[in-house]
């Protein structure tokens, strides 16, 4: 392949992962985005206002606990089959479960189907998301050159704070054109409609791009690996837990910060939802940023030392963060999500090159995305309804925060026993 066209391949690529993951994260935060907002008033109208909002929390969750069985599924494959296929059916399936929410009758049109449907339509972007993340990150970092695999894996990681602010700016857009029984009604339909015409944009970029340079050889070379799972246990439980354990805080703090603060900030704070939003989208921004800096960084220093200070960033940041948006004065919500977000980058950005190194390519799929997905469930799955419950029993934050300083100490640990060098 001459210069010019593998330069062409590799901008593509990365162009690639950036977009295809933004349109996937913002499937799925437009679902996050409306749990806070909506969901509880129109999927549980049975049910007060407090535990409607907690039931609408526990379906984001369950969403999560479908990620480990999708890592598994599209690991496999992605291992036997290739990357791209993955890529390319990964993205289907979530527009298609997104699409199908914003088609989703509510409580009072159909009853109980409205939340078992949603739950249904959950579980597939579960599924889907499980899978996502690893075969787009394999493919930024796999046809990435030496020395490089941290920036170009920041490309996969971009997608997630990408997505938030893509979602956050529609919402933010209906909120100011609309009004509260208009959105009710039907303008919280529009982000999970206007998906469908993400998706297409993202099949094309992806259908374009060729198949990783690392698959490609095990496949002429006959060394794909028959059991990749089954592999992974038995040769690379360290990683695995390494791996997992490193990603539970960033996880947790993060849908913290994009999901619960919106249901905390209206619900409990009284402030404005237009201003929330627009703190949210400050914060993403951060932590876009941040990833794209601290992901070069590590093709420098270390894939260690960066994830390092961004963990312990996370566990001395949670009660200063409370204590600022408690304040509810938005120079001080502004501060307290952009230090947040910058220790979400630093362990977020380096991610996909960390975790690819610290699986062998024959079952790099299957190891980095089984343990991602392990990651987000235990980190993520249910902190914003852990959160709603330590807020409503307490009355205070101040139990939101020490939580959240024990995930983060958590991960902490899984940080330290990650090795300075692994076969790539």
């Amino acid at each position: 392949m001459s210069t010019p066209v593998a330069a062409r391949q590799l901008r593509r690529v990365a162009v690639a992962s950036a977009i295809g993951t933004t349109i996937e994260w913002y499937d799925y935060f437009i679902y996050s985005t409306a749990t806070a907002l909506v969901f509880g008033k129109l999927f549980f109208t049975t049910l007060s206002p407090a535990s409607g909002t907690l039931a609408a929390f526990a379906t984001l969750g369950v969403g999560f606990l479908a990620r480990p069985v999708g890592g598994i599924l599209w690991g496999h494959f992605g291992d036997r089959v290739g990357r791209k296929a993955m890529l390319v059916l990964s993205l289907l399936l979530m527009g298609v479960a997104t699409v199908g929410v914003g088609l989703l009758p509510t409580y009072s049109a159909i009853g109980v189907w409205a939340p078992i449907l949603l739950l249904v339509l959950r579980l597939l972007q579960g599924l889907s998301a499980g899978g996502e993340w690893g075969g787009a990150a394999l493919m930024a970092v796999e046809h990435a050159p030496e020395g490089r695999r941290g920036r170009y894996g920041a490309f996969s990681q971009i997608g997630v704070p990408a997505g938030l602010i893509l979602a956050q700016l529609l919402f933010f857009i209906l909120g100011r054109s609309l009004t509260d029984a208009q959105f009710a009604a039907w303008g919280w339909r529009v982000p999970f409609l206007a998906s469908i015409v993400l998706v297409g944009v993202g099949l094309v970029i992806r259908l374009r791009i060729e198949e990783s340079p690392v698959f490609a050889r095990l496949r002429e070379e006959g060394a794909r690996s028959r059991r990749p799972m089954v592999d992974v246990f038995r040769e690379r439980p360290r990683s695995v837990l390494v791996a997992t354990g490193s990603f539970i805080a960033n996880t947790a703090i993060g849908y913290i910060f994009l999901a619960y603060l919106l249901s905390y900030g209206t619900s409990v704070l009284k402030i404005d939802r237009t201003t929330l939003l627009v703190v949210v989208i400050v914060g993403s921004v951060t932590w876009l940023v941040s990833i794209l800096v601290t992901a070069a960084w590590s093709d420098r220093i270390g894939r260690k030392p960066v994830y390092l200070a961004g963990s312990v960033l996370l566990v001395v940041w949670p009660i200063p963060f409370f204590l600022l948006v408690d304040t509810k004065a938005a120079v001080w919500l502004i501060v307290a999500v952009v230090v947040l977000n910058i220790g979400l980058g630093a362990t977020y950005g380096p991610q996909s090159a960390l975790f690819a190194e610290l699986f062998e390519p024959r079952y790099r799929y299957s190891g980095a995305s089984f343990s991602y997905a392990v990651g987000a469930v235990l980190g993520g799955a249910f902190a914003p309804l852990i959160a709603t419950k330590l807020q409503a029993v307490t009355g205070t934050s101040f139990s939101v925060s020490l939580y959240l300083v024990a995930v983060a100490l958590l991960s902490l640990v899984a940080v330290l026993f990650i090795p300075r060098s692994e076969p790539v």
